[in-house]
Protein backbone atom coordinates (compact mmCIF):
# COMPACT_ATOMS: atom_id res chain seq x y z
CA UNK A 1 0.00 0.00 0.00
CA UNK A 2 1.41 3.70 -1.03
CA UNK A 3 1.80 5.91 1.14
CA UNK A 4 -1.50 7.69 2.35
CA UNK A 5 -1.63 11.70 0.87
CA UNK A 6 -2.79 14.56 2.57
CA UNK A 7 -6.39 15.11 3.05
CA UNK A 8 -6.28 18.04 1.55
CA UNK A 9 -5.41 16.10 -2.02
CA UNK A 10 -8.48 14.38 -1.81
CA UNK A 11 -11.57 16.42 -3.79
CA UNK A 12 -14.02 13.70 -2.47
CA UNK A 13 -13.40 15.11 0.91
CA UNK A 14 -15.82 17.98 -0.26
CA UNK A 15 -18.55 15.17 -1.43
CA UNK A 16 -18.14 14.06 2.40
CA UNK A 17 -18.97 17.35 3.20
CA UNK A 18 -22.29 17.67 0.99
CA UNK A 19 -23.51 14.05 2.07
CA UNK A 20 -22.83 15.29 5.96
CA UNK A 21 -25.37 18.22 4.89
CA UNK A 22 -27.90 15.96 3.04
CA UNK A 23 -27.87 13.70 5.85
CA UNK A 24 -28.39 17.15 8.28
CA UNK A 25 -30.83 18.39 5.84
CA UNK A 26 -32.88 16.16 4.08
CA UNK A 27 -32.97 13.24 6.13
CA UNK A 28 -32.86 14.61 9.62
CA UNK A 29 -30.41 12.46 10.65
CA UNK A 30 -29.16 13.09 14.45
CA UNK A 31 -25.77 14.73 15.26
CA UNK A 32 -24.29 11.94 16.49
CA UNK A 33 -25.49 9.67 13.21
CA UNK A 34 -24.46 12.59 10.99
CA UNK A 35 -20.87 12.47 12.84
CA UNK A 36 -20.86 8.70 12.35
CA UNK A 37 -21.13 8.50 8.91
CA UNK A 38 -19.02 11.40 7.76
CA UNK A 39 -15.97 9.77 9.57
CA UNK A 40 -16.61 6.38 7.83
CA UNK A 41 -16.65 8.55 4.57
CA UNK A 42 -13.44 9.86 5.31
CA UNK A 43 -11.68 6.73 6.67
CA UNK A 44 -12.77 4.76 3.29
CA UNK A 45 -11.54 8.18 1.27
CA UNK A 46 -8.41 8.14 3.05
CA UNK A 47 -7.75 4.30 2.17
CA UNK A 48 -8.42 4.25 -0.98
CA UNK A 49 -5.56 7.61 -1.21
CA UNK A 50 -3.49 4.86 0.16
CA UNK A 51 -4.15 1.99 -1.74
CA UNK A 52 -4.28 3.75 -5.29
CA UNK A 53 -1.93 6.08 -4.04
CA UNK A 54 -3.55 9.44 -6.07
CA UNK A 55 -6.13 11.83 -4.95
CA UNK A 56 -9.73 10.12 -4.45
CA UNK A 57 -12.65 12.11 -6.80
CA UNK A 58 -15.76 11.48 -6.82
CA UNK A 59 -14.71 9.28 -10.15
CA UNK A 60 -12.69 7.18 -7.98
CA UNK A 61 -15.52 6.60 -5.73
CA UNK A 62 -17.68 5.22 -8.69
CA UNK A 63 -15.27 3.24 -9.77
CA UNK A 64 -14.22 1.38 -6.63
CA UNK A 65 -14.64 -2.22 -7.17
CA UNK A 66 -15.69 -5.41 -4.68
CA UNK A 67 -12.01 -6.22 -4.10
CA UNK A 68 -11.60 -2.36 -2.93
CA UNK A 69 -14.20 -2.66 -0.63
CA UNK A 70 -13.13 -5.89 1.08
CA UNK A 71 -9.78 -4.60 1.16
CA UNK A 72 -11.16 -1.48 3.33
CA UNK A 73 -13.28 -3.75 5.45
CA UNK A 74 -10.35 -6.11 6.12
CA UNK A 75 -8.08 -2.94 7.05
CA UNK A 76 -10.93 -1.57 9.20
CA UNK A 77 -10.95 -5.10 10.82
CA UNK A 78 -6.98 -5.33 11.93
CA UNK A 79 -7.75 -1.92 13.44
CA UNK A 80 -9.91 -3.90 16.45
CA UNK A 81 -13.63 -3.52 14.44
CA UNK A 82 -15.88 -6.13 15.68
CA UNK A 83 -18.57 -8.11 13.57
CA UNK A 84 -21.24 -6.07 14.07
CA UNK A 85 -19.66 -2.65 13.54
CA UNK A 86 -18.11 -3.86 10.37
CA UNK A 87 -21.75 -4.49 9.41
CA UNK A 88 -22.82 -0.64 10.06
CA UNK A 89 -18.88 0.64 8.88
CA UNK A 90 -20.77 -1.10 4.93
CA UNK A 91 -23.86 0.19 5.32
CA UNK A 92 -22.33 3.99 5.81
CA UNK A 93 -19.63 3.02 2.99
CA UNK A 94 -22.81 1.99 0.73
CA UNK A 95 -24.69 4.70 1.51
CA UNK A 96 -21.92 7.00 0.86
CA UNK A 97 -21.03 5.50 -2.20
CA UNK A 98 -24.95 5.77 -3.28
CA UNK A 99 -24.67 8.96 -2.94
CA UNK A 100 -21.62 9.97 -5.37
CA UNK A 101 -22.78 7.33 -7.56
CA UNK A 102 -26.14 8.84 -7.92
CA UNK A 103 -25.09 12.51 -7.86
CA UNK A 104 -25.19 13.21 -11.73
CA UNK A 105 -27.79 10.83 -12.06
CA UNK A 106 -26.12 8.09 -13.09
CA UNK A 107 -27.81 4.44 -12.18
CA UNK A 108 -26.07 4.20 -8.60
CA UNK A 109 -23.70 0.37 -9.23
CA UNK A 110 -22.57 -0.73 -6.10
CA UNK A 111 -20.05 -3.16 -5.21
CA UNK A 112 -21.48 -6.14 -3.98
CA UNK A 113 -20.12 -7.41 -0.84
CA UNK A 114 -21.43 -9.62 1.91
CA UNK A 115 -21.13 -8.18 5.24
CA UNK A 116 -19.90 -10.06 8.11
CA UNK A 117 -21.83 -12.54 9.86
CA UNK A 118 -22.94 -11.81 12.72
CA UNK A 119 -23.96 -14.40 15.77
CA UNK A 120 -27.34 -14.30 16.97
CA UNK A 121 -27.38 -13.20 20.54
CA UNK A 122 -29.85 -14.83 23.31
CA UNK A 123 -33.35 -13.53 23.27
CA UNK A 124 -33.46 -10.31 24.14
CA UNK A 125 -35.08 -6.52 23.75
CA UNK A 126 -33.91 -4.04 21.30
CA UNK A 127 -31.47 -1.99 23.00
CA UNK A 128 -32.79 2.19 23.38
CA UNK A 129 -29.46 3.08 21.04
CA UNK A 130 -30.53 -0.22 18.61
CA UNK A 131 -33.62 1.11 17.99
CA UNK A 132 -33.09 4.79 17.41
CA UNK A 133 -30.30 2.96 14.70
CA UNK A 134 -32.72 0.80 13.51
CA UNK A 135 -35.32 3.59 12.62
CA UNK A 136 -32.34 5.65 11.31
CA UNK A 137 -31.00 3.76 8.79
CA UNK A 138 -34.52 2.50 7.41
CA UNK A 139 -34.96 6.38 7.18
CA UNK A 140 -31.54 6.94 4.96
CA UNK A 141 -32.81 4.41 2.28
CA UNK A 142 -35.47 6.64 1.58
CA UNK A 143 -34.78 8.45 -1.90
CA UNK A 144 -37.01 11.18 -0.98
CA UNK A 145 -37.29 13.73 2.33
CA UNK A 146 -40.61 13.30 2.84
CA UNK A 147 -40.89 9.09 2.65
CA UNK A 148 -37.80 9.47 5.11
CA UNK A 149 -39.56 11.46 7.85
CA UNK A 150 -42.37 8.91 6.96
CA UNK A 151 -40.40 5.97 8.53
CA UNK A 152 -38.45 8.15 10.88
CA UNK A 153 -41.57 8.85 12.56
CA UNK A 154 -43.26 5.60 12.57
CA UNK A 155 -40.52 3.83 13.81
CA UNK A 156 -39.88 6.32 16.70
CA UNK A 157 -43.52 5.80 17.38
CA UNK A 158 -43.59 2.40 17.62
CA UNK A 159 -40.74 2.25 19.98
CA UNK A 160 -41.91 5.83 22.03
CA UNK A 161 -45.11 4.36 22.29
CA UNK A 162 -45.56 0.97 22.38
CA UNK A 163 -47.94 0.88 19.39
CA UNK A 164 -48.24 -2.50 16.98
CA UNK A 165 -47.97 -1.66 13.35
CA UNK A 166 -50.93 -1.74 12.35
CA UNK A 167 -52.46 1.06 14.92
CA UNK A 168 -49.74 3.05 14.28
CA UNK A 169 -50.58 2.80 10.08
CA UNK A 170 -54.41 3.33 11.29
CA UNK A 171 -53.64 7.11 12.74
CA UNK A 172 -56.45 8.93 10.79
CA UNK A 173 -56.41 13.08 10.54
CA UNK A 174 -58.54 13.46 13.06
CA UNK A 175 -55.36 13.22 15.59
CA UNK A 176 -54.00 16.36 14.27
CA UNK A 177 -53.09 18.93 15.31
CA UNK A 178 -51.08 16.47 17.94
CA UNK A 179 -50.71 16.60 21.74
CA UNK A 180 -49.01 15.39 24.79
CA UNK A 181 -51.47 11.65 24.05
CA UNK A 182 -52.46 9.83 21.34
CA UNK A 183 -56.05 8.07 21.28
CA UNK A 184 -54.94 4.88 19.55
CA UNK A 185 -57.66 1.54 18.24
CA UNK A 186 -56.45 -1.54 18.69
CA UNK A 187 -57.68 -4.98 18.49
CA UNK A 188 -61.39 -5.60 18.63
CA UNK A 189 -61.80 -1.77 18.14
CA UNK A 190 -60.80 -1.27 21.41
CA UNK A 191 -59.49 2.50 22.03
CA UNK A 192 -56.52 3.91 24.65
CA UNK A 193 -54.94 6.70 25.18
CA UNK A 194 -50.80 6.61 24.86
CA UNK A 195 -48.04 8.94 25.75
CA UNK A 196 -46.67 10.44 22.62
CA UNK A 197 -43.10 11.60 24.00
CA UNK A 198 -41.74 15.46 22.34
CA UNK A 199 -39.58 13.89 20.04
CA UNK A 200 -41.91 11.40 18.50
CA UNK A 201 -44.20 14.21 18.54
CA UNK A 202 -41.35 16.40 16.32
CA UNK A 203 -41.13 13.36 14.34
CA UNK A 204 -44.93 13.27 12.84
CA UNK A 205 -44.77 17.11 12.34
CA UNK A 206 -42.32 17.17 10.50
CA UNK A 207 -43.71 14.50 8.52
CA UNK A 208 -47.05 16.01 8.38
CA UNK A 209 -44.80 19.09 7.31
CA UNK A 210 -43.28 17.59 4.14
CA UNK A 211 -45.90 15.32 3.27
CA UNK A 212 -47.05 15.92 -0.68
CA UNK A 213 -50.45 14.44 0.44
CA UNK A 214 -53.42 16.38 1.94
CA UNK A 215 -54.01 15.38 5.58
CA UNK A 216 -57.98 15.45 5.58
CA UNK A 217 -59.84 14.32 8.98
CA UNK A 218 -60.68 10.81 7.51
CA UNK A 219 -57.89 9.90 5.57
CA UNK A 220 -54.32 8.05 6.94
CA UNK A 221 -51.36 10.40 8.07
CA UNK A 222 -49.09 8.05 7.12
CA UNK A 223 -49.10 7.48 3.27
CA UNK A 224 -47.66 5.59 0.84
CA UNK A 225 -45.21 7.15 -2.48
CA UNK A 226 -48.45 7.73 -4.34
CA UNK A 227 -50.62 9.04 -1.61
CA UNK A 228 -52.60 5.29 -0.64
CA UNK A 229 -52.34 3.53 2.11
CA UNK A 230 -48.97 2.52 3.50
CA UNK A 231 -49.12 -1.54 4.19
CA UNK A 232 -47.63 -3.09 7.24
CA UNK A 233 -45.38 -5.30 4.76
CA UNK A 234 -43.29 -2.02 3.41
CA UNK A 235 -42.40 -1.43 7.02
CA UNK A 236 -41.33 -4.85 7.93
CA UNK A 237 -39.20 -5.32 4.78
CA UNK A 238 -37.46 -1.93 5.42
CA UNK A 239 -37.04 -3.16 8.83
CA UNK A 240 -35.76 -6.41 7.56
CA UNK A 241 -33.65 -4.60 5.22
CA UNK A 242 -31.90 -2.27 7.84
CA UNK A 243 -31.70 -5.19 10.81
CA UNK A 244 -29.26 -6.99 7.85
CA UNK A 245 -27.12 -3.87 7.18
CA UNK A 246 -26.54 -3.10 11.35
CA UNK A 247 -26.11 -6.69 12.15
CA UNK A 248 -28.65 -6.36 14.59
CA UNK A 249 -30.57 -9.70 15.80
CA UNK A 250 -32.77 -11.48 13.31
CA UNK A 251 -35.52 -10.73 16.10
CA UNK A 252 -35.52 -7.39 15.31
CA UNK A 253 -38.98 -6.58 13.83
CA UNK A 254 -41.15 -3.69 13.81
CA UNK A 255 -43.44 -5.44 16.68
CA UNK A 256 -39.86 -5.93 18.56
CA UNK A 257 -39.82 -2.40 18.80
CA UNK A 258 -43.28 -2.36 20.82
CA UNK A 259 -41.66 -5.52 23.29
CA UNK A 260 -38.57 -3.02 23.80
CA UNK A 261 -41.31 -0.04 24.74
CA UNK A 262 -42.68 -2.61 27.33
CA UNK A 263 -39.90 -3.70 28.73
CA UNK A 264 -37.84 -1.08 29.39
CA UNK A 265 -40.97 0.69 30.97
CA UNK A 266 -41.21 -2.14 33.48
CA UNK A 267 -37.43 -2.33 34.20
CA UNK A 268 -37.78 1.44 35.40
CA UNK A 269 -40.35 0.46 37.84
CA UNK A 270 -43.91 0.78 35.68
CA UNK A 271 -46.75 -0.93 37.19
CA UNK A 272 -48.12 -3.64 35.36
CA UNK A 273 -51.68 -2.61 35.44
CA UNK A 274 -50.65 0.50 33.61
CA UNK A 275 -48.42 -1.12 31.69
CA UNK A 276 -51.20 -3.43 30.54
CA UNK A 277 -53.49 -0.10 29.83
CA UNK A 278 -50.93 1.66 27.37
CA UNK A 279 -49.73 -1.74 25.57
CA UNK A 280 -54.09 -2.45 25.43
CA UNK A 281 -53.59 -5.97 26.61
CA UNK A 282 -57.23 -7.65 27.13
CA UNK A 283 -55.31 -9.82 29.77
CA UNK A 284 -52.98 -9.03 32.55
CA UNK A 285 -51.35 -12.66 31.98
CA UNK A 286 -50.22 -10.80 28.41
CA UNK A 287 -48.28 -8.05 30.14
CA UNK A 288 -47.32 -10.79 32.59
CA UNK A 289 -44.46 -12.07 30.28
CA UNK A 290 -42.37 -8.72 30.20
CA UNK A 291 -41.51 -9.78 33.46
CA UNK A 292 -39.31 -12.85 32.42
CA UNK A 293 -36.80 -10.72 30.62
CA UNK A 294 -35.36 -9.41 34.25
CA UNK A 295 -35.41 -13.19 34.88
CA UNK A 296 -31.46 -13.66 34.48
CA UNK A 297 -31.13 -10.28 36.04
CA UNK A 298 -32.69 -11.92 39.37
CA UNK A 299 -31.03 -14.90 39.36
CA UNK A 300 -27.26 -13.54 38.97
CA UNK A 301 -28.24 -11.36 41.74
CA UNK A 302 -29.58 -14.18 43.93
CA UNK A 303 -26.55 -16.06 43.38
CA UNK A 304 -24.40 -13.50 44.18
CA UNK A 305 -26.25 -12.40 47.34
CA UNK A 306 -28.34 -15.73 48.85
CA UNK A 307 -26.25 -17.45 51.58
CA UNK A 308 -27.43 -20.91 49.98
CA UNK A 309 -27.40 -19.86 46.52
Amino acid sequence: MAAALNPDDHPACALAGEWADHLRRDRRRSPHTVRAYTAIAHRLIAFLGAHRGEAVTETVLRSIDAAELRAFLAHRRTQGLSNRSAARELSGVRDFLAFAAGDDGEEVAIPNVRGPKVKPGVPRPIAPDEAVALAEDVAAQADEPWVAARDWAILLLLYGSGLRVSEALGITGRALPLGETLSVTGKRDKTRIVPLLPKVRAAIEDYVRLCPHPMAPDTLIFRGKRGGSLGSDVVRRAVRGARVRLGLSGRTTPHALRHSFATHLLARGADLRALQELLGHASLSSTQVYTAVDAAHLLDVYRHAHPRA
